[in-house]
């Protein structure tokens, strides 16, 4: 297990973060269209539109093993690593299990709001639905902005936050 990290470490800055965000929707490209594929065989899936809610429901549980594996096991992710940020308690212990989870589980408060009125406003064109989705991400990241330590509320609420953790000089 990871060492203890100081309590007094640097909160990340939301650029940082937000940049970490983007880089692991590319890497995430990869583990779904690999995860995707691999529902579509065991299933023998004949037709995109065919079991659209279990291949949700596969994926919804590939991403947390591969958030929640990660966050207990280093406290980074790949993007995370490369953006020298780590996930810890509020304490500065590394997560476990529990709190992962719960902090996967929080983390789609990003996307409940724009999810919710994009159903409510009955959207269905891809250019309202990917604008909703920004919308929702823009204010989720102003929202981080009122917390004193910059920390977006999933973690707020499940006790955890991201610091910056710049590699040790040799």
């Amino acid at each position: 297990m990871t060492a203890l990290v100081d309590t007094n470490a640097a909160p990340a800055g939301l650029a940082r973060r937000f940049a970490a965000f983007l880089y692991e929707g590319v890497l995430l490209f990869g583990v779904i269209f690999f995860a995707g594929f691999l529902y579509s065989v065991l299933t023998r899936q004949q037709h995109a539109l065919e079991g659209r809610a279990g291949l949700g429901l596969f994926l919804f549980f590939v991403l947390g093993l591969y958030f929640v594996g990660f966050w207990t096991h280093s406290g980074q992710t790949l993007a995370m690593k490369t953006w020298h940020l780590r996930v810890v308690t509020a304490g500065g212990q590394p997560l476990a299990w529990g709190r992962a989870l719960l902090r996967y589980l929080l983390s789609w408060l990003w996307f409940l709001p724009a999810l919710v009125s994009v159903w409510a406003l009955g959207l269905h064109g891809g250019g309202a639905i990917v604008g909703s989705l920004v919308a929702g991400i823009a204010a989720y990241l102003l929202i981080a902005r009122l917390h004193p330590q910059r920390q977006f509320l999933h973690d707020t609420i499940a006790g955890s936050r991201v610091i910056t953790q710049l590699p040790q000089r040799s």
